[in-house]
């Protein structure tokens, strides 16, 4: 099994979304955590919207880079443009760069919000899908 870390400046939405997408639906193969470079709390709107597709991140908690301190991970990825100027470096390890809109910073409606993440959720899932887990087994075989 493959470890990933996702990071994110606030552990909120984003690299919470990819780990739970990631571990949970290619457990298998990976082995998903997710912390941010200056954490908050896991954001409601994107418990809901990881409900909405079946994965339970209610339990889930906003966690920081120093608790990763000293791990190996096989695949670190910046979710956000901040964490990978504020990420600290992870010697020898595949390092990712993969920025996707902050649904958090939408403000409009509740559906409107509730889209944003919606939106943000089905790009990640299609990114980890389609280019991040085909690239990792394809890098495997060779």
């Amino acid at each position: 099994m493959k470890s990933v870390l996702f990071i994110c400046t606030h552990n909120s939405a984003r690299s919470q979304m990819a780990e739970a997408i990631l571990g949970m639906m290619h457990g298998k193969d990976f082995v998903a955590r997710s912390a941010g470079t200056t954490p908050g709390r896991v954001n409601p709107h994107a418990i809901q919207v990881m409900k909405e597709i079946g994965l339970d991140i209610s339990a889930s908690r906003s966690k920081s880079l120093e608790e990763f301190r000293g791990e190996t991970f096989d695949h670190v990825v910046t979710v956000c443009d901040s964490a990978k100027e504020a990420c600290p470096f992870f010697p020898g390890k595949n390092i990712i760069h993969r920025s996707f809109p902050d649904p958090s910073g939408v403000i409009g409606t509740e559906d409107e919000m509730l889209q944003a993440f919606r939106n943000s959720r089905d790009e990640i899932r299609n990114w980890i899908d389609k280019e991040f887990v085909p690239n990792m087994k394809m890098a495997k075989e060779r």
